[in-house]
């Protein structure tokens, strides 16, 4: 499982437990060099899920290296090229406001960051990266996880996609699943996902982008059903 560009393994934990419980199977929470843990754990036969960033990181793999893979789950994202959205500069711009204030409280980082973001649940998930150091007499300010600065830098990089259209392809069984509410897949780049992904199934729920954290049971059953069906037909 890849989770996205400010996400954490502590996003996927209940549905990683769930996953590994009902398909008896490990379940792995990476975030980069993938092919190289692969490649290093002598895996072969992978289900690769990724969400958002994490999903054109699942896409890159699945294009770089097909003989791995034998399911991929992408997650509201498509393998298109463009600039990240506004809503991510300026959750980078307050998690960077946060640390440059030297704050001491995750409520205090909350408030910082319902000045841009007034759903709570969206808040709530930008708070999983942030450390928050044992109270003390003189204890240190708070911190994000993730290097703030370097993703900052970064944005204008993160929306590429390493291949063109016609340049790979990848055959194998595909799901896409999409938030109803979100545009980050959509009329324009789906076209784009089909040449890439001959085989891609389209499945919508009713969520913005975090859609394993709207939905988790809707999205736990389509991704479920993908594999116990994938795991059917190689019995045969």
């Amino acid at each position: 499982m890849l989770h996205g560009l400010l996400g954490s393994k502590r996003n996927w934990s209940s549905l990683t437990k769930s996953f590994s419980r009902d398909l008896k199977r490990p379940v792995y929470a990476l975030a980069s060099d993938v092919l190289h843990f692969l490649d290093k754990k002598g895996l072969t036969n992978v289900s690769l899920l990724g969400h958002s960033m994490g999903g054109k990181v699942a896409m890159s793999v699945a294009l770089s290296d097909p003989s791995k893979l034998s399911n991929l789950i992408v997650v509201d994202i498509a393998p298109s090229k463009g600039k990240m959205s506004s809503e991510f500069h300026q959750y980078v711009q307050a998690m960077r406001r946060i640390e440059e204030l030297q704050l001491k409280s995750r409520k205090e980082a909350s408030y910082v960051l319902h000045e841009i973001e007034k759903d709570p649940n969206i808040v709530l998930f930008l708070l999983t990266n942030l450390v928050v150091p044992s109270p003390g007499s003189d204890p240190a300010p708070v911190h994000f996880r993730v290097p703030v600065p370097v993703l900052d830098e970064a944005i204008p990089e993160i929306g590429n996609f390493p291949y063109e259209a016609g340049e790979k392809e990848w055959n194998g069984r595909t799901l896409f699943i999409k938030g109803m509410q979100s545009n980050f897949v959509n009329r324009h780049n789906l076209p784009l996902a089909e040449k890439f992904f001959p085989n891609l199934l389209l499945e919508r729920l009713d969520t913005n982008h975090w859609v394993h954290s709207e939905k988790p049971i809707q999205f736990k059953h389509l991704v479920e059903n993908l594999m116990l069906d994938s795991w059917m037909t190689s019995r045969r």
